[in-house]
């Protein structure tokens, strides 16, 4: 049997039928400024995605046992809270795999003063001739600012990433690796909307010609210009076409293979939400829920996701800010998480209910300073 997409456009002495031929998958590009503009910005199961985790994720405050660092995470600069800047490097973190924050120092001064969020898509890791990290290029309006090492080696550019597996200057982010998901979850509703648009009605076939007969060259030209013009788009839906010389109109149906997009659509979404470590459950996505309940699926989202992303960031800010602020040790405050209040109810059950132990054991195990 023929294949009717081998030859598009292809006119012959029986009939004349214009489809599209079936090129390879094309998929989308894996840079910053790509994955912001295809995810973040134009897909909503990654916005969604990526806004969850930096909520949850910038609700649990730090504390550092220093008030100089604890004053600069609280209080970054004075146009954006210590729960902005980590919000902003969450959402960069996931989107891009990579989250920058530059310290401010006055001239004079040891400590840094303020901690500014850095554009995902403008800097660029410069590297030495060894691969080391050297440096820091930050593209501006009127070129690009270079940040280099203190004299004592210290980076005043913080650098969370996820890692990457093939490099070591950038971080993989989960979009990335989600990237076909989100070309095809964008490509069903660029179909969609193009169908509607074609007042939601398939395409069809111009029939010419008995015996042999063909049209000339011009006549093909002129009909395809015709169609073209005023047979296509919303604005035409369902104007006549007018035959004439043996032409017969022949519609086409849609497959319910090509009906099922929407399954299509929540698959990818599906697989874009689990490589950001989303319950589908918590995004309304219908399908394959591996939870019996929403608070299941709450409660690993929180477990799984948000947690080990707090604890890698606080473990990265101490490692940064010793560099400045002596015996810093940033952890996360999680006594004021509602998602862990049955955890701390069970806790303090357990250790209540353990008469062996004395009090000071028992302050020790729930983190409370002798005498508290």
């Amino acid at each position: 049997m023929k294949l009717p997409w081998s030859k598009p456009d292809e006119k012959s002495g029986g009939a004349w039928i214009a489809l599209a031929s079936l090129p390879g998958a094309v998929w989308g590009q894996t840079d910053p400024a790509t994955l912001v503009r295809d995810g973040y910005a134009g897909n909503a199961i990654v916005y969604r995605c990526a806004r969850m985790i930096a909520e949850a994720a910038a609700s649990i405050a730090f504390e550092c046992g220093d008030d100089a660092a604890q004053r600069l995470l609280d209080e970054p600069s004075p146009d954006q809270s210590g729960q902005a800047l980590l919000e902003q490097l969450y959402i960069d973190l996931q989107v891009t795999g990579n989250a920058w924050a530059e310290a401010v120092t006055l001239t004079g001064e040891q400590a840094p003063r303020g901690l500014f969020g850095l554009r995902a898509d403008a800097v660029t890791v410069r590297l030495d001739e060894r691969g080391h990290v050297s440096g820091y290029a930050l593209r501006q309006k009127r070129g690009e600012r270079l940040i280099g090492k203190a004299a004592d080696g210290w980076s005043p550019v913080l650098h969370l990433k996820l890692y990457h597996p093939g490099g070591s200057a950038y971080g993989l982010s989960p979009l990335s690796a989600a990237r076909r998901a989100l070309d095809m979850h964008n490509g069903t509703a660029a179909w969609a909307k193009a169908l509607l648009d074609n007042a939601a009605r398939p395409s069809g076939a111009l029939m010419y010609g008995k015996d042999g007969a063909r049209l000339t060259d011009e006549q093909f030209e002129r009909l395809k210009t015709q169609l073209t013009a005023e047979h296509t788009g919303a604005a035409n839906a369902g104007r006549p076409l007018l035959l004439e010389g043996g032409l017969d109109w022949k519609p086409m149906s849609l497959s319910p293979a090509e009906m099922d997009y929407a399954e299509t659509r929540h698959a990818a979404a599906r697989e874009i939400a689990l490589a950001f470590g989303v319950p589908p459950m918590l995004l309304g996505i219908p399908g394959d829920n591996t939870y019996a309940t929403y608070k299941e699926a709450h409660s690993a989202f929180w477990r799984l996701t948000v947690l080990p992303l707090v604890q890698k960031t606080a473990n990265a800010l101490s490692v940064w800010l010793r560099g400045r602020f002596d015996a810093v040790c940033v952890t996360p405050v999680l006594d004021q998480v509602p998602a862990f209040a049955a955890d701390r109810d069970a806790l303090w059950a357990r250790v209540s209910a353990s008469d062996f132990l004395s009090d000071a054991e028992k302050r020790a195990m729930l983190g409370l300073e002798a005498g508290t």
